[in-house]
């Protein structure tokens, strides 16, 4: 089964960028999603932090 998948995706033209480009995608969102989760105030995080034990 994979040899089939393996010839066919190897008949494509220009395959060969897939996996350049979902790697970039993918090391992009990550380092996006750090940059924001390390930017985000600290205040703002204990507020939300408490909201629970508001109750």
């Amino acid at each position: 089964m994979f040899e089939q998948i393996k010839h066919n995706m190897e008949t494509i033209a220009g395959v060969e960028i897939f996996p350049v480009l979902s790697l970039l995608i993918f090391f992009s969102f990550f380092v996006g999603l750090a940059i924001w989760v390390f930017s985000y105030r600290k205040e703002k995080i204990e507020e939300m932090s408490q909201i629970p034990l508001n109750d």
